[in-house]
């Protein structure tokens, strides 16, 4: 879950909230498919510049009913075991241990979601197909400021990276059989 907890506080913001709102709530149920699953779920999330805060501030301050993030972070809001990686910049690898933690894990295969689809699910998507994971994209819990610019990195994702797109109830449906 990729910027799952997020304070929707800067520029553009406003148009990728209206598009993130709708794919948390099929995202929050896409995670207790998974979590049903015994499949683990990892936040990699952007600390927003706040170097001195935890995973756990950061899920307080976007939480907080004065920030804009709020319905999206209290929706998606962290288990007690769930995993989570603080990043520095775009992509979950870059300067971060994702991939120890999904080795530890035994992972080969990603799940990809969250916010924005164009910059930050992309970025993570492409450095973990540099790693050699496979890749599945679910389609409707990715968000983008606009359709056609997260439209374009799906596309993006599935031509050059390989990943598989699919929707999150199917993907969920798929979970419940397992």
């Amino acid at each position: 879950m990729i910027d799952a907890i997020n304070d929707f506080e800067f520029a553009g913001s406003d148009k990728l909230l209206a598009h993130a709102r709708p794919a948390a709530s099929r995202l929050a149920h896409l995670k207790q498919a998974a979590k049903s699953a015994r499949m683990p779920v990892i936040y990699v999330n952007d600390n927003f510049g706040r170097w001195q805060s935890t995973f756990h501030d950061q899920i307080e301050r976007c939480s907080s009913t004065n920030c804009p993030g709020h319905p999206v972070a209290s929706l998606l809001r962290p288990d007690n075991d769930d995993y989570f990686v603080l990043k520095p910049m775009h992509s979950g690898f870059y300067s971060t241990s994702l991939d120890v933690l999904l080795r530890f894990l035994k992972v080969r295969t990603l799940i990809l979601t969250g916010f924005a689809g164009d910059i930050c699910v992309l970025y993570t998507a492409n450095d973990a197909y540099m790693r050699g994971y496979e890749l599945i994209v679910v389609h409707d819990c990715i968000a983008s400021e606009s359709l056609a610019g997260n439209r374009d990195a799906i596309k993006h994702m599935e031509s050059r990276l390989k990943a598989r797109s699919i929707a999150s109830r199917t993907l969920a449906g798929y979970l419940r059989e397992a």
